[in-house]
């Protein structure tokens, strides 16, 4: 029998999260309903949920603030609940780690359709090529999971990346976006294409989602010293290919 699926929400409105859980009930799922950010924090250290639905004005660290210091320490998608549908607050909150959001009033249907959508494409790098010990143009693979193009250093299995050496952390989303580009270095990838690879079938980002995601991977790199990689190609999408010269 499959382990149940950890889900924790995070929501300060007593009938909002009782919508919630009643939306997210399912046998298969075990839902933890806490009020403020320091509960929320505290509780996905401890009992490490895979799916955190959190809202984005909570008592205590709010929301944006939670969902940054989450993903220090934990890998579970996030879905972020705002009041606010202006378009700077999405990707605000996807721009600090967010996996997705949905603005109130919404559907327990639509909410459940998203943790569902999450849940069937787990980050196991499944879709990654397997056959590992082939040359790219511009990069390499080899039969241990591990990849590099140029200083970048890539390991598929323990999700972590590596700039001559030195770990840079990434989010989910980040991480599948710098794979999908290296699956082929120096081929240009839609914004389409990098949507299907790291949201799956379900349109949970649209073309700014995108942008601002690859803009935090871009800026990550330049920080480590790995500046220019990363280029977009104007009304195409995105590359990857390491820098010529020193």
């Amino acid at each position: 029998m499959s382990p149940l699926v950890r889900i924790l929400v995070v929501e300060d409105n007593p009938e909002i999260s009782y919508v919630i859980e009643l939306a997210l009930a399912d046998p298969r799922l075990e839902v933890r309903v806490v009020g403020d950010g320091d509960r929320a924090l505290a509780e996905a250290r401890e009992w490490v949920p895979e799916v955190v639905v959190l809202d984005l004005n909570i008592p205590g660290p709010d929301g944006l603030e939670v969902c940054r210091r989450l993903r220090r320490f934990s890998d579970a998608y996030v879905i972020m609940l705002t009041g606010r549908a202006e378009e700077v607050d999405k990707l605000i909150g996807l721009s600090v780690g967010a996996d997705d959001y949905l603005t109130k009033p919404f559907s327990p249907r639509e909410l459940l359709a998203r943790v569902q959508a999450m849940l069937r494409r787990p980050r196991d790098r499944a879709h990654v090529q397997q056959d590992r010990d082939v040359q790219q143009d511009g990069g390499t693979v080899d039969g241990d999971d591990r990849r590099a193009v140029g200083s970048v250093e890539i390991d598929l299995n323990a999700h972590e990346v590596s700039v001559r050496g030195h770990l840079i952390a990434l989010t989910k989303i980040e991480f599948d976006l710098l794979v999908a580009l290296t699956d082929n270095a120096r081929q240009v990838l839609s914004r389409d294409q990098l949507r299907q690879r790291a949201w799956g079938d379900t349109l949970l980002a649209d073309d700014h989602a995108v942008d601002v995601h690859m803009s935090n991977l871009r800026r990550k790199l330049n920080e480590a010293g790995e500046t220019g990689m990363i280029t977009t190609v104007r009304g195409v999408g995105f590359r990857i290919a390491p820098r010529s010269g020193p």
